[in-house]
């Protein structure tokens, strides 16, 4: 390790020391916790042992099925890396205040992450500064052991094995049209959307993704794991529509990402979970094996259905903090990060609000608004990495929430920038 990040390592657990002391507690090492509960948890299903089984959102069946997804469908195996990347532990437990948002009626003013914790139902909560755990905490009766569902955060891990394939020339160029890579997809809409209309969401598809399980993503799910078994190829080329030249209307699409995982395997004749083992998974040290979901035909679910232990999401979530290098090698290119995670300007096609500094959208990634550089990975159900370049920070949550509420969010947030106080130096 480099004198100037010890010198960081250090300097962070002394400041997470007088944060403890400020607020008259006596510092707790940064070791796991456990609990074999959680808020609600007899509506998780905590009697029975937290069950698994169909329907995956059932509230009962939830955390069970969201850290065992693999006794419910069929997946492929990521081998976890033969000699894992050392993560170190703060001397002292980080302590976060923050303050409620105005529609939250409490009996004080500001919580701390216990607080938190006792109010949501995330199975893990995890903050990590370099390559330092800051925070591991566990409900539920989960363990650092269980691989849990990440939903959409699966979406990035899509993208920047994209942008590696591109690295490598297996695939030419991100304006390169789907059909270049899959020839089964020529003379459909979907064939001769480029690349990087893909990656933005904005394929200018008609795909209707509202969860309601009547939308077009349910449609896209049943037909790739519905009874009648036909070929991924198939099941995304029933999607024909075109509402909107390529990289002119953000729409968010699972058929988007669906298309990349076809176009990634083709060009690099390897399946995904094989990609991500050996350009990713174990180059970043991996501790634990992880699982990704595969449809009838065998291939991976390229927008959901990636399982992993909450600190190698950590790895990979301080391996995009470190711009794609981790462990003496540039894992993911540089250049391709920057580009999948900048900050959007005001009116682009990929801005989500119309403020001068606007939340955005990436490469499968959403970013918060500039000017500086921030991005996270969500899922649905409260999976959330999230990422500051700048100070190196992390923190990642899995999560059961039965639905994913705005105020859920917003605390998450509260939480994040009052930790990200502590770090930064504006």
């Amino acid at each position: 390790m480099s004198n100037w990040r010890s010198i960081v390592l250090v300097a962070a657990s002394s400041i997470v020391f007088q944060i403890c002391a400020a607020h008259g507690q006596e510092p707790q090492k940064a070791d796991p916790v456990f609990s074999k509960t959680g808020p609600r948890a007899e509506d998780y299903g905590e009697q029975l042992g937290y069950p698994v089984g169909w329907p995956l959102n059932k509230q009962q069946n939830m955390v069970g099925n969201y850290s065992h997804l693999d006794q419910l469908e069929p997946v492929h195996t990521i081998a976890a890396a033969d000699k894992p990347s050392p993560l170190l532990r703060a001397r002292n437990e980080i302590t976060v205040s923050y303050p409620f948002g105005d529609t939250y009626t409490f009996a004080t003013s500001t919580a701390t992450l216990p607080d938190y914790l006792a109010r949501n139902p995330a199975t893990g909560l995890l903050i990590a500064h370099d390559q330092t755990i800051l925070y591991e905490h566990y409900q539920y009766g989960r363990t650092d052991h269980d691989r849990f569902l990440s939903q959409s955060m699966a979406k990035t891990i899509t993208a920047m094995l994209i942008g590696i394939a591109i690295a490598e020339g297996a695939i030419q160029s991100v304006d390169d049209t789907a059909e270049t890579y899959v020839p089964e997809l020529k003379g459909t809409e979907i064939g001769s959307t480029p690349l990087r209309a893909l990656l933005h969401m904005a394929s200018g598809i008609a795909f209707t993704e509202d969860y309601s399980g009547t939308d077009d993503n349910a449609k896209l799910n049943h037909l790739l794991f519905g009874k009648v078994k036909i070929s991924t190829v198939e099941a995304v080329s029933q999607f024909n529509k075109r509402i909107a030249p390529p990289d002119t209307l953000w729409h968010y699409s699972g058929l988007n990402v669906e298309v990349l995982g076809l176009v990634l395997a083709r060009a690099t004749h390897m399946t995904m979970s094989e990609y991500l083992q050996t350009r990713i998974w174990q180059p970043m040290g991996a501790e634990s094996s992880a699982t990704w979901m595969v449809d009838n035909s065998g291939q991976e679910c390229a927008y959901a259905g990636f399982s992993a232990t909450l600190r190698d999401y950590a790895r990979f979530g301080l391996l995009l903090a470190d711009d794609g290098f981790w462990n003496g090698r540039q894992i993911i290119p540089r250049q391709w990060l920057l580009d999948a995670t900048q900050p959007v300007e005001q009116g682009s096609f990929l801005a989500l609000d119309e403020t001068t500094h606007p939340w955005g959208y990436g490469y499968l990634t959403w970013v918060f608004p500039g000017p500086h550089r921030m991005f996270w990975l969500d899922g649905s159900r409260g999976q959330h990495i999230i990422v500051d370049p700048t100070t190196h920070l992390v923190l990642v949550q899995t999560a059961v929430q039965p639905d994913t509420p705005f105020l859920a969010e917003s605390e998450l947030l509260d939480v994040w920038n009052a930790a990200l106080k502590q770090f930064s130096t504006d």
